[in-house]
């Protein structure tokens, strides 16, 4: 079933649709949460209340964007109410950490060598940039979905995205040299 029907099968009370739209998207929304909030409580906490806004609220979507972009969409307002609540900022300066599942030792510290470096220079791009990066390349959603997720005109997701590659590459590239 594709994710329209999923969510139409939802708003008519389907818990078995339900419970394929959570697996489908219960990690990524996990990932996206942790990467802004930095907290894998909080970000648990919001996979429960996007999912449990989109049992309440499926029978009203409408298809104006794509099932994927509503489902960050909310998620990202579930953080962002979550953090004001705890009186935090909506962007938090820590990157999780990826696991590193390399089939053997001298290719596991090249890449675990890689992914510090990596890390570090994602940890130099600020939380707007990051959340762009992340729901550009990772969650592989185009340009106007970003910015419909994080309620910002495209222009400035593309600004975002462009400054990050620059400033990436540049902390890359010094990583190289020495």
């Amino acid at each position: 079933m594709d994710d329209i029907d999923l969510v139409a099968q939802i708003g008519m009370g389907d818990k078995r649709a339900m419970h394929a739209l959570y697996l489908r998207y219960n990690d990524a929304i996990y990932a996206f949460s942790l990467s802004r909030a930095g907290n894998p409580e909080l970000a648990s906490d919001c996979v429960h209340d996007t999912m449990l806004d989109v049992w309440r609220t499926a029978a009203k979507f409408q298809g104006r964007s794509s099932v994927k972009t509503w489902l960050f969409s909310i998620a990202r307002n579930k953080l962002v109410d979550a953090l004001r609540k705890r009186g935090k900022h909506a962007y938090v300066e820590d990157v999780p950490e990826v696991e590193d599942t390399a089939p053997n030792p001298e290719a596991a510290a090249i890449a675990a060598a890689e992914r510090a470096r990596l890390h570090h220079c994602l940890e130099g791009l600020s939380g707007p940039q990051r959340a762009a990066v992340r729901l550009a390349f990772l969650e592989e959603l185009t340009y106007p979905e970003v910015a419909e997720i994080e309620a910002v005109p495209v222009g400035t997701i593309k600004t975002r995205i462009h400054h990050a590659k620059r400033a990436l590459m540049r902390c890359l590239e010094r990583g190289l040299r020495r």
